[in-house]
């Protein structure tokens, strides 16, 4: 696979994470507080900052890595419980 093919799949792999947490969030599947949904956020965070990043999207990217921050410490609190 080219290193663009890989970025674009890791690009729709991200978005449909965080849009998946959403729904499944916004539904009541799953409640923010959940690992679940924190973890569909961290990947789909990450998998977009390198899509954003190599595409030049910084402000996007930006978004991305404060996205992956609150992720990241949403699990540390739950993971600390």
């Amino acid at each position: 696979m080219d290193q663009q093919l890989l970025i674009d799949v890791l690009g729709w792999a991200g978005g449909i994470a965080l849009v998946i947490a959403f729904g499944l969030n916004s539904m009541g599947k799953i409640k923010a507080q959940s690992k679940p949904y924190q973890l569909l956020n961290l990947f789909g965070g990450i998998a977009l900052i390198i899509n954003t990043a190599y595409y030049g999207a910084f402000p996007s990217t930006f978004v991305n890595v404060i996205w992956v921050f609150i992720a990241l410490v949403a699990l540390w609190k739950i993971f600390s419980n």
